[in-house]
């Protein structure tokens, strides 16, 4: 009989001890509010707004936007809303920098349309930057419309936050990321992107005879936005861009990330091997172009973020925006 309460009181100890570990896991570890969607301020979408419990560096407040990725498209408004949400208090580039530097994260809650699948919003593709007079019309410029709403959110708290943030992303949002970085330079202090599919949008109108068109490249960037390519401003921008040396995740074969035009751009001029043939390619580009971009392969690394790869990103933002290790 005390053998049995023994074994029980043992088995109620660790049920106990899971759930504390669960709980654990799951506590958000800092302030996590979901704003409101607010078209009259240029937003369709709600986003999240996440403060760090270790609280904000009080010498430089940047904003980290990462820009969200729901991993598939679905038609279900909930599902994204739950993925950003996650993805706000738990993801390994933007939550981690957001503890590490103590800084405020913002993560949009933009839709990825199942009975448009072609529209691969989560990767700003060619399909979402074409969108006219409905609720996913220019992305880019929603995103920065979170960030002025989310700045005077934390000026009333008494935080003043700089003019430009830094953007990350992987896989999907990673290349968000890259392109939003293009298009946008003046409002990027620093950019981080990985999961890259070996491709990085390429900083040229031409390569020999052939344009090449947004998102390969900027031939007509100004007929998508109504502005120039700022290729000053893209060139000194702190980029930190990385791949796995094993990652197979290749989106270029995909009719939702790229169209047959562009699909025979990347496989003709960027290579149709993903690695190691059109990641270099477009690492030496970016070198030739003297882009301020870190570009890094990972050996024995797959479609993952290691902890090598969070410390090393850590690095490269306090060295590119603090000047200094902290």
């Amino acid at each position: 009989m005390k053998t049995k309460i023994i074994i029980t009181t043992i088995a109620v100890f660790l049920i106990l001890s899971l759930l504390v570990i669960i709980t654990n896991r799951n506590k958000t570890r800092g302030d996590l509010q979901m704003i409101s969607a607010n078209p009259e301020k240029g937003f369709n979408f709600p986003y999240y707004l996440f403060l760090p419990e270790e609280g904000l560096n009080g010498d430089q407040v940047f904003f980290i936007v990462e820009p969200n990725n729901t991993g598939s498209p679905t038609d279900d408004f909930d599902k994204h809303i739950d993925a950003a949400k996650q993805q706000a208090k738990r993801s390994q580039i933007g939550n981690y920098l957001s503890h590490k530097l103590r800084l405020p994260l913002l993560v949009p809650v933009f839709p990825r349309p199942e009975n448009n699948w072609k529209i691969y919003t989560h990767a700003l593709d060619r399909d979402a930057m074409v969108q006219k007079s409905n609720s996913i019309e220019r992305l880019d410029l929603q995103l920065i419309a979170m960030f002025e709403d989310a700045k005077i959110r934390l000026a009333q708290l008494g935080h003043k936050v700089e003019d430009k943030f830094i953007i990350c992303g992987f896989s999907a949002c990673g290349t968000f990321t890259n392109r939003f970085s293009a298009i946008h330079p003046q409002k990027v202090k620093a950019s981080v992107a990985g999961g890259l599919n070996g491709i990085l949008i390429l900083p040229t109108a031409n390569i020999g005879s052939r344009p090449m068109p947004y998102p390969i490249g900027i031939s007509d960037l100004k007929d998508l936005t109504g502005h120039q390519f700022d290729s000053v401003s893209f060139g000194k921008v702190p980029q930190f861009l990385f791949m796995g040396e094993i990652d197979d995740n290749d989106a270029a074969p995909y009719e939702d990330a790229y169209d047959n035009s562009e699909r025979e751009i990347i496989h003709n001029f960027l290579g149709k091997q993903m690695l190691p043939d059109r990641w270099n390619y477009c690492r030496d580009y970016y070198q030739k172009k003297n882009i301020n971009a870190k570009v890094r392969t990972y050996p024995k690394t797959g479609h993952e973020i290691t902890d090598e790869i969070q410390e090393d990103i850590l690095s490269f933002i306090k060295t590119s925006i603090y000047n200094k290790l902290k």
